[in-house]
């Protein structure tokens, strides 16, 4: 990028001369001259001045291309905790024009989405912080249990705020318009268990396994809805058939992992969480290691938790070079919260 050139296409299009701009900032023509011609820059304090004078941000001022610009909302949406509304509504309004350019393209929408889900992320963590202010006030009562359990995706007591008709209508929708796609049933199947329709569960199951018979994914989904239904039985012969099949593969072993977990089988989750840590291939990646982190703290094994998290730190560094950020802060706060409960 070169500030010079787009000075000059704003000096341009605003229809100015370089004397004019040079008057305006107090500082001589051939200043000015030298930006244009890419021999000298502006000073950083003139950025914002020159910004106001041409009407644009100071992004537009240094002409960031596309692809600089979406990796660089990347990178906010991934390391900052807390994004300044006025840079979320700035990189909004790009991501909308983006799209309006662009009919054909879907990253300007997935931007979007990621975008609003991490400003809803942050209204949902000072929603929490002011619950736990009205817990602390009101003695525990039901105004402060309320509040802190909705800011923190609890279920609530009363079953029919729990359901989520529309999710499911949607993915069903989905299924109609693409039959072929393994992951819709897979995300409608796990909603009605969820949501604790397990005959409606059962008859998409049905349909997946014709769909796609011998698929570790359908048969992840049979385990899901045997654990919904408590056959326990029916869901451990399912996942030592899957262990039996699938010894090395490391995301096969987290899914068992994940599953014995859900079934309440901890220190089995937490024996293949690890296996699972073990086949990574590098780089590796993390997600098992958090798996293994909530396990561990679940079976009340807070020393467990604590050594995963370390272990995710690890990683994090040497496999990806990675030591700032939220992503990394979370993992600290993370540590020191589960410190903070053997005290």
């Amino acid at each position: 990028m070169n500030i010079g050139n787009q000075i000059k296409a704003l000096r341009i299009r605003k229809g100015v001369t370089q004397e004019t701009v040079a008057h305006y900032f107090n500082i001589s023509a051939q200043a000015v001259s030298k930006w244009e011609c890419g021999q000298s820059v502006p000073d950083i304090g003139m950025l914002p001045g020159l910004s106001a004078y041409f009407g644009v941000t100071i992004d537009e001022l240094f002409a960031l291309s596309d692809e600089t610009r979406v990796e660089r909302i990347q990178n906010m949406i991934w390391d900052v905790r807390f994004i300044n509304p006025a840079d979320a509504e700035n990189e909004r309004q790009f991501l909308l024009e983006k799209a309006r350019r662009e009919p054909m393209n879907s990253e300007p929408y997935c931007l979007l989405a990621q975008l609003e889900m991490h400003l809803a992320k942050e209204h949902t963590i000072r929603a929490q912080e002011y619950a736990m202010e009205i817990f602390k006030k009101e003695n525990g009562t039901a105004p402060g249990l309320y509040h802190m359990g909705r800011a923190m995706g609890g279920i609530h007591v009363d079953p029919r705020h729990n359901t989520h008709n529309a999710l499911v209508s949607f993915y069903k929708d989905c299924l109609k318009r693409y039959p072929d796609k393994r992951m819709t049933y897979g995300h409608l199947i796990s909603q009605l268990i969820d949501d604790h329709r397990l005959k409606e569960a059962q008859k998409y199951l049905g349909e997946m396994e014709k769909a796609f018979p011998d698929d570790h994914f359908m048969t992840v989904h049979k385990i899901k809805a045997a654990i919904a239904k408590g056959d326990l039985t029916a869901a451990h012969d399912l996942m030592k058939a899957l262990d039996k099949k699938h010894p090395d593969d490391w995301s096969i072993q987290h899914w068992i992992g994940d599953l014995m977990t859900l079934a309440g089988e901890y220190d089995i989750a937490k024996a293949h969480y690890r296996r699972s840590i073990a086949l990574l291939p590098a780089p590796r990646y993390v997600d098992p290691i958090d798996s293994l982190a909530q396990c561990c703290e679940m079976d009340g094994d807070i020393e467990g938790a604590i050594a995963a998290r370390m272990l995710e730190l690890e990683v994090s560094d040497k496999d990806w070079d990675c030591t700032t950020g939220e992503s990394i802060d979370f993992i600290h706060r993370e540590i020191a919260r589960l410190k903070a409960l053997i005290h």
